[in-house]
């Protein structure tokens, strides 16, 4: 019975074009990445689909750093944190991540986790107990729509952006703990949340705010120091959660937050309790990712990210202007993150499908991952891409027909 009404739901997900499948990369990541077929053929193709936002994931330093800490403290960790596993290099990082973000978050305590994932059902699982009430933008990841429906909280999540309904909920609220959970940049949209007004409303109702700042660690703010540098946002109720393998180049998350908060989290969080820590040689490299990060060379590939971001925009918004026709919309993103929607998931996954004959790697996006009727190809750049990569993808996609079968 199981395994027919597994091959139903397969079919039926097959017929709305919503079927997933996974491609196996047979080169480090990088804008050219061999891809095998799966059927022992390999071709390059044009990456447009990685969050290696800063181009680090393969780079000689931090490829370097990690055989270092590799050799110094072994392949893996062990144990959980809280058993044998957190070793000096966990502690260091975890020092420097605090210093990192203690501009914005005073006196700021860090935790590592394993995964961004990990860190969100620990912080709304642990913190949203039965005296919480948890209200979270409806675009949130579904780490942090996960985490709300696994706390005693109550949840409620409001339109994408709509304070004015945030507002009211706030002020309605009757719990006497207020958490406010939102993306920093929403990573189907590319978009930045008005963090300043959400810390406005959290002042106003006594709540905290919760920060999920995946796609902008890295990226954002003066030194890649994120969201938080970015709008120059400092308070105690700022609960901030970083990810450190996308723009960082590694793998890995981060809670920066009040010391209480932390100790939280060590004493009660499920996802951080009962996992083996990450291999301390990660840690060790994450160390000299941090140095690259916050350097002259950070500071040279976001600008190398903001010139390809412009350039980008400019081509695509040009070929929507001139050829209306074909339905498409660019989502109003600054970021390295930019979507563009076809509509239905049919047209998308034809288009990708073209793209890809044409060797450009860009991901299909569909429901529920993104609401109904706004599959797109979420195109995302990297600052090792180049102006002449920009080029190709955009003199392809203006080639390519609007449609059914998205063919040039």
């Amino acid at each position: 019975m199981l395994l027919a009404h597994l091959t139903r739901r397969r079919l039926e997900r097959e017929a709305a074009a919503l079927l997933r499948r996974r491609r196996v990369a047979a080169s480090p990541c990088a804008p050219l990445q061999t891809v095998e077929d799966g059927r022992g053929r390999s071709r390059q193709l044009l990456n447009f689909g990685s969050n290696d936002y800063l181009g680090l994931a393969s780079h000689p330093v931090i490829a370097a750093a990690l055989a270092e800490g590799a050799q110094r403290w072994g392949a893996g960790s062990g144990a959980s944190h809280l058993v044998t596993g957190h070793s000096l290099a966990h502690a260091r990082l975890e020092g420097e991540l605090a210093r990192l973000l203690s501009p914005w978050v005073p006196d700021a305590a860090a935790l590592l986790f394993c995964s961004g994932f990990m860190a969100n059902l620990a912080l709304l699982t642990t913190l949203g107990d039965g005296e919480a009430a948890i209200f979270a933008d409806k675009l949130n990841h579904a780490s942090l729509v996960d985490g709300g429906l696994l706390a005693a909280a109550r949840m409620r999540r409001y339109p994408h952006g709509r304070l004015d309904l945030l507002d009211a909920m706030l002020r309605d609220c009757e719990q006497p703990i207020r958490l406010i959970v939102t993306d920093a940049v929403f990573s189907m949209d590319g978009d930045i949340a008005p963090l300043p007004a959400l810390l406005e409303l959290a002042e106003r109702h006594d709540a905290w705010l919760i920060i999920d700042d995946a796609h902008g660690f890295g990226v954002l703010g003066p030194n890649g120091e994120g969201a938080l540098a970015h709008y120059d946002l400092s308070s105690t109720r700022l609960i901030y959660m970083g990810t450190l393998g996308k723009a960082a180049g590694v793998a890995g998350a981060f809670v920066a937050a009040h010391p209480a908060i932390v100790d939280a989290l060590v004493q009660s969080g499920r996802s951080y309790i009962y996992t083996t820590a990450m291999p301390p040689a990660l840690a060790h490299a994450l160390s000299a990712s941090l140095k690259l990060i916050t350097g002259e060379e950070g500071a040279s590939r976001r600008r190398q990210l903001a010139t390809l971001t412009a350039a980008l925009r400019d081509r695509l918004s040009g070929l929507i202007a001139r050829d209306p026709g074909r339905g498409w919309q660019l989502a109003d993103s600054a970021t390295p993150i930019q979507p563009l929607i076809v509509g239905d998931n049919a047209a998308a996954l034809a288009l990708a499908s073209t793209l890809d004959a044409a060797g450009l790697w860009v991901p299909a996006i569909r429901p529920p991952t993104v609401p109904a009727n706004t599959a797109r190809l979420r195109i995302t750049l990297s600052a090792a891409h180049t102006l002449d990569d920009v080029e190709r993808l955009s003199t392809t996609l203006a080639a390519c027909r609007p449609g059914g079968n998205g063919h040039a």
